[in-house]
């Protein structure tokens, strides 16, 4: 294999009609990690498309390793030259279901270039479009790669079973590495190169309430009989400021500031399909609520549904309560907050049972260091402007084990997502100059990392 001749750029944008070529064939394969939804053997397809894949762009030895949760990780490695530092690069080839196929405009397993010129179909940005851009790196590199590479594909990740953050755990040292290229993230909009530097963590937990031995009818008893579902409303109430919605839950700091790129107010609205009329809840700005504060969600509530009602008093109700943390708040102090905030807030001494469920720890990357250098530079190079950096509301708990078990090596999170993407909703969508401009980044990332001397 030897690099095209040209410069990097021209080499890349002749890649491009092979880029789409593999996504087309990679969305194919619906690799939804989930045997209740998708036969597992489409998962296996997905992995062994992706160890062909970058077999032959030059990783040895890439295989396909079973992970604790039964998915499989696709590993590959290549040696650095001489005194050369090493690069992990990562991605996931397991999808999101796709939802409802009736609110998608195109099939979303068939990768469907529109009007707009994205490119449409479940996994065209989140994940399989950043697997894409790795191989247009590589095949635009050759064999001039001047670091040595460690490659993952995870297989569970959109799941969250954990399967790869345990065989980490078990098998540090194929990971080892100097720099860590975390490609599930991207861009702050289209043209603008960005890295991920925090990611809120989470502490959810369900609440049950229970105030009467069973239901009783409500004409008879209503009144002072007290009302489960009642009480749970007027909890869950208390977790957010009645004027603004800010997120309140005591001992918690919810005043966070965000001192990174900002989110402009109109285009969160259009991102996030908010409707015409309705307010934004929370004060700061929209950066601040999303990456430096947290964030309470009610997932989802146990009660009687309208249709089939009786005219009683219910006499239990539960709710799944989610809290996004942000960097510099400890998960597990913010679940007990959280326990102790909905306790306390009981009315009428309705009893209340609250279970912790699993809680991910927030990340921050350090970002002073000759990746980031190299990173910077890379950037400015293909979009024109300095590289930004930007927090995101998600966890990715790969991150901090990462980190755990490599506190020297710097983590940078990019790729080519960014907020048209729609990933996880239907008509999730990727734009090709992003699958371009990040390709020809990491290119040259790692050329500028090599001489680092690192």
């Amino acid at each position: 294999m030897s690099t095209p001749d040209g410069p990097l750029a021209e080499t890349i944008a002749a890649l491009m009609p092979q880029a789409q070529s593999d996504l087309a064939e990679l969305v194919a394969i619906p690799s939804v990690a989930d045997p209740r939804q998708y036969p597992p053997e489409e998962c296996l397809r997905a992995a062994q498309w992706v160890a062909d894949a970058f077999t032959r762009v030059g990783l040895r030895d890439v295989h396909l390793a079973e992970t604790p949760d039964g998915s499989h990780a696709v590993l590959g490695h290549r040696p650095p030259p001489p005194g050369a530092p090493t690069v992990l690069l990562y991605c996931h080839y397991d999808v999101q279901p796709p939802l409802d196929e009736s609110a998608w405009n195109s099939p979303p397993f068939t990768l469907t270039e529109r009007e707009d010129g994205r490119w449409y179909g479940r996994g065209a940005a989140d994940c399989k479009g950043n697997i894409v851009m790795h191989l247009t790196a590589l095949r635009a590199l050759g064999d001039d790669v001047p670091v040595g590479l460690k490659f993952v594909a995870e297989g569970s990740e959109e799941q969250g079973t954990g399967g790869l953050e345990a065989y980490v755990k078990q098998h540090p040292e194929q990971f080892l590495a100097d720099a860590l290229l975390v490609c599930d993230t991207g861009n702050a909009e289209v043209g603008t190169g960005t890295a991920t530097v925090t990611l809120r963590g989470l502490a959810n937990v369900v609440v049950t309430v229970d105030t009467l031995a069973g239901e009783v009818h409500s004409g008879m008893f209503g009144g002072p009989a007290p009302d489960a579902l009642a009480a749970l409303v007027q909890m869950l109430s208390t977790l957010r400021d009645p004027v603004t919605g800010a997120t309140r839950i005591d001992g918690l700091d919810c005043e966070g500031t965000w001192e990174g790129a900002g989110y402009d107010e109109q285009r969160f609205r259009a991102d996030a399909g908010v409707l015409d009329g309705v307010a934004l809840t929370g004060d700061g700005t929209v950066a601040d609520r999303l990456w430096a504060r947290p964030a309470v969600t009610v997932l989802g509530i146990d009660c009687p549904p309208v249709v089939g009602s009786a005219a009683a008093v219910p006499a239990t109700a539960r709710a799944r309560v989610g809290l996004r943390v942000p960097p510099g708040t400890d998960a597990e102090l913010a679940r007990a907050a959280l326990t102790r905030h909905l306790t306390e807030a009981a009315p009428w001494g309705a009893r209340v049972t609250v279970e912790p469920e699993g809680t991910g720890s927030p990340f921050r990357a350090a970002t002073d260091g000759p990746a980031y250098t190299a990173l910077g530079t890379a950037m400015r190079e293909v979009y024109g402007k300095p590289l930004a950096f930007l927090g995101q509301g998600g966890s990715i708990p790969l991150c901090n084990v990462l980190t755990s078990a490599f506190p020297r090596a710097e983590i940078i999170l990019m790729g080519v997502e960014e907020p048209r993407c729609q990933i996880h909703a239907p008509d999730e969508s990727v734009d090709p100059g992003e699958i371009e401009h990040m390709a020809r980044v990491e290119a040259l990332f790692l050329r500028e990392f090599a001489r680092s001397g690192r």
